[in-house]
């Protein structure tokens, strides 16, 4: 038998702040756009086709992947 009294209540969740976390969310995204658009300019160029994945969709994939992070602390 395990004893988990040391570690505290583990059935309480901190909850983040919407407007907090869609702030956070909302700067990444702004400023993973301008890497991504250049990234994808210069893929398409070297390769003569468009990648699979558009610049705002991978801007938006790695804001969706590293706000999280920040909250997990």
């Amino acid at each position: 038998m395990m004893d988990y009294s040391a570690n505290g209540d583990l059935h309480q969740v901190k909850r983040v702040n919407r407007v907090e976390f869609f702030i956070y969310y909302s700067l990444i995204f702004s400023f993973a756009v301008l890497p991504h658009v250049l990234g994808w300019t210069y893929q398409t160029l070297r390769h003569g086709k468009f990648p699979r994945l558009g610049p705002l969709a991978r801007a938006r994939k790695d804001a969706e992947a590293v706000t999280p992070m920040i909250f997990r602390g």
